[in-house]
């Protein structure tokens, strides 16, 4: 089980798994629906997708799954870990600092034209 955080990009699915149980714990269809929220209706996963990065994400031990009181219908319900909270921060300062090198460049296009 890895717990270092790389520079890797991550996926877009992965990114919003995270950055939406960074929130508050959620279960799968919940999570499904908060990520098509977030995106503005542009990210929809299928349940093939969502469930194999919440596997990934368990194996990373970036995620964990947690007992609720709603055991109606054996949902998993997951919460993020520090561990994902790390990869995801590590995510948003790579995001930072690709918005930042692209804002100069543009910039300096702009004057140039």
């Amino acid at each position: 089980m890895r717990h270092v955080v790389d520079a890797s990009p991550l996926s877009e699915p992965v990114f919003f798994i995270l950055a939406s149980l960074a929130a508050e714990a959620k279960h799968g269809y919940a999570l499904m629906k908060d990520i098509e929220r977030l995106s503005g209706q542009r990210v929809r996963l299928s349940t093939g997708t969502m469930y194999g990065a919440l596997r990934r994400l368990l194996d990373e031990d970036w995620i964990e799954r947690i007992q609720t009181e709603d055991t109606s219908r054996e949902k998993q319900t997951y919460q993020i870990t520090r561990a994902g909270m790390e990869a995801l921060e590590a995510e948003h300062e790579r995001m930072k600092q690709l918005t930042k090198i692209t804002s100069s460049l543009l910039r300096t296009r702009e004057v140039s034209l």
